[in-house]
């Protein structure tokens, strides 16, 4: 509770049981907090309406351009791709799944591994979706960056329950049987891989064995809504998350930002990293003007103010994308819901639900 006044979140309220229950009656815990700032939204809408901003201020998404090769030129970089070659003046590596290969080519030497975990997802069936109103976590443990078995309200109105966490055989391992030579090879030959299961074994088993058996997956989910039990929950989709690991085996719980010549490389963004991403978009902007006018100086060119867009642009596009995900948002939620939301700015939201039932 300190640490999230520590970081501007407001109206934060404890609650005792009987409290906790008026807000969410079938969730047990001996206690909780609640974060009336929380919400959820329409991700792909958000992605939507970001591709709109960057093409009205004249940028290009390009699609199925994978990067196999990076050289430095005399003006900044070229990208060799699967859609032909690209030069750019500078360039922001946010790969995610393959941010230490992209930064490996550029010539960097970052001192750790994306190893991916595959985290799976439940859905609750539609007539036991009324049990969760908000979204529900357990407390987590401070050792790992993985939230653990929570309870998520979409905007859909669908409840899922999860993730896990697994290592994926593949960086982009969605599904079980999906794998790779390379990627498994190079996790399995990762020393500090072995390190962190040697560090944390009966962690490691848990996860695995919650991943082959939903009975063992609905006793984590039975923890928060003892009202809910494994014939409750319906396979849902899975996600892959890039983790950066050192090799001592510890995983990276920070942000991790290499600057190079012309280059930022974004090597580690922790949950919540979608839901900052505006933020976190202005921080790599600004380290990347920083970088560039750091190159342009260093062969004797003075870079002018005029080189960043100006801010009134910036915040024009920021509204622009909060106006459309808040709208669809809103357009996706039930009818009740949304008559609440125009009395209270935010639903409010249950989090770090202590747990009190096994």
């Amino acid at each position: 509770m300190l640490r999230g006044t520590r970081n501007g979140l407001r109206g934060l309220e404890w609650l005792e049981p009987a409290q906790m229950r008026e807000v969410e009656p079938y969730v047990s815990g001996v206690a909780a907090l609640r974060v009336p700032a929380e919400g959820i939204v329409d991700f792909p809408g958000v992605c939507g309406a970001l591709v709109r901003v960057v093409e009205s201020l004249g940028g290009r998404i390009m699609t199925a351009a994978g990067v196999r090769g990076l050289r430095r030129t005399a003006t900044g970089w070229m990208l060799e791709t699967d859609a032909g070659e690209v030069e750019a003046g500078g360039i922001v590596n946010c790969a995610g799944l393959y941010a230490d290969r992209i930064a490996a080519l550029a010539g960097e030497r970052v001192g750790l591994r994306i190893v991916p975990f595959r985290g799976e997802y439940y859905a609750l069936r539609s007539d036991r979706a009324f049990l969760v109103r908000h979204l529900v976590y357990p407390v987590p443990d401070p050792a790992l960056p993985f939230l653990g078995v929570h309870l998520t309200r979409t905007v859909s109105g669908q409840v899922l329950a999860g993730p896990n966490a697994i290592l994926a055989l593949a960086r982009e391992g969605y599904g079980r049987a999906q794998a790779n030579v390379r990627d498994l090879g190079e996790a399995v030959s990762f020393p500090g891989l072995w390190r962190f299961i040697a560090r944390y074994p009966r962690h490691c088993w848990s996860e695995v064995w919650r991943s082959l058996s939903r009975e063992r997956f609905g006793r984590a989910v039975r923890q928060i809504v003892p009202d809910l039990g494994p014939e409750d929950l319906v396979p849902a989709r899975a996600g892959v998350r890039a983790q950066a690991m050192l090799p001592s085996g510890e995983l990276v719980n920070d942000f991790v930002f290499v600057t190079g010549s012309r280059a930022v490389h974004v090597l580690n963004a922790p949950s919540p990293a979608a839901t900052a991403a505006l933020a976190i978009g202005d921080e790599i902007a600004r380290r990347t003007l920083d970088a560039i006018g750091a190159a342009r100086g260093s062969a004797g060119v003075t870079v002018r103010q005029h080189s960043a867009p100006p801010r009134a642009t910036w915040r024009a596009t920021v509204k622009e994308a909060l106006r459309y995900c808040v709208g669809a948002l809103l357009a996706r939620l039930p009818r009740h819901v949304r008559a609440a939301g125009s009395r209270r700015s935010v639903a409010p939201d249950i989090a770090r639900a202590g747990v009190g039932h096994a």
